[in-house]
């Protein structure tokens, strides 16, 4: 039993370092091309060790950044970015948290139905919705506006019915309590409940930050100046170029560095996202 057992245990350790290349291998690869030269790339095969580019490739990309493409400079857009994911994140559970305290606490007609209606939303795909909130914004004058690209996506219904879920766990008694020392609902909500959501907070704020790091199809449609462009819209101009080959090292580079906010918030808030996704009391 004790041999069977040791070599289960390096079958699941093999199988898990596979898993671990299999992700960690595009990266690389990524991470490879943008250390070489165009040629290197160009040719057709790409090595799989760095080159001798690494410190001039990334410095013309954060400094010149590239002008044949028609894209901004890359620092202005990662502050696009940074601006808008920060924005629907902090929005989306601000208003989730509201949400889900006023279906959970306040007794008024229709709020089971009101709140299955936010979670319906789940079942309606962006393209669906998307032409009917461009025009909304459109004529309330956000477009080319940070407004325009935070605004419109921060409501979530996910958000929502989690908050809502962890809120039914909060025992009736702590509500009660609070009551009898003279707290009100504002009071019993920032100094009782938020505390206890801090985990769920921080979950939440990870997944959403990425979301709204990964926006492509709304800052499209919403964003017309260079000013705002997102870098993700910025990585798409650097590789769709008009009468010439794509700079792959220089492309490769700036995505290399577009990653670099989302895994910093992860691992930052590594501790509290965990928590946050398996503690036993949600």
């Amino acid at each position: 039993m004790v041999e069977n057992r040791r070599l289960l245990d390096i079958l699941g350790h093999i199988l898990m370092l596979f898993a671990v290349a299999l992700v960690v291998f595009p990266i690389w690869v990524a991470f490879v091309a943008s250390t070489q030269a165009s040629g290197a790339i160009m040719s057709g095969t790409v090595p799989l060790w760095p080159g001798d580019q690494l410190i001039q490739n990334y410095a013309t990309v954060l400094g010149k950044g590239v002008a044949a493409s028609g894209a901004p400079p890359i620092l202005l857009m990662l502050g696009n970015s940074l601006i808008m994911a920060i924005g629907i994140a902090v929005g989306k559970i601000t208003i989730s948290l509201i949400a889900a305290y006023a279906i959970v606490y306040f007794r008024f007609p229709f709020r089971t139905f009101i709140f299955w209606t936010i979670f319906i939303t789940l079942m309606l795909p962006v393209e669906v919705r998307i032409m009917p909130t461009f025009e909304v914004v459109a004529n309330l004058g956000l477009l080319n506006s940070y407004g325009g690209l935070i605004l419109p996506v921060i409501a979530s219904a996910t958000a929502t019915f989690l908050f809502r879920q962890f809120f039914m766990t909060v025992p009736e008694e702590l509500c009660e309590a609070a009551r009898i020392d003279g707290a009100g609902p504002l009071k019993f909500f920032w100094d009782i409940l938020l505390p206890l959501s801090r985990t769920n907070i921080a979950a939440l704020f990870v997944i959403m930050f990425i979301f709204g790091w990964n926006q492509y199809l709304w800052p499209l449609l919403v964003t017309s100046t260079e000013n705002l462009y997102t870098i993700v819209m910025g990585i798409q101009r650097l590789v769709t170029v008009a009468d010439a080959e794509p700079q792959w090292p220089l492309v490769m580079a700036t995505t290399i560095l577009a990653m670099l906010p989302p895994v910093l918030i992860i691992v930052v808030m590594q501790r509290l996202f965990v928590q946050g996704l398996v503690e036993t009391e949600k």
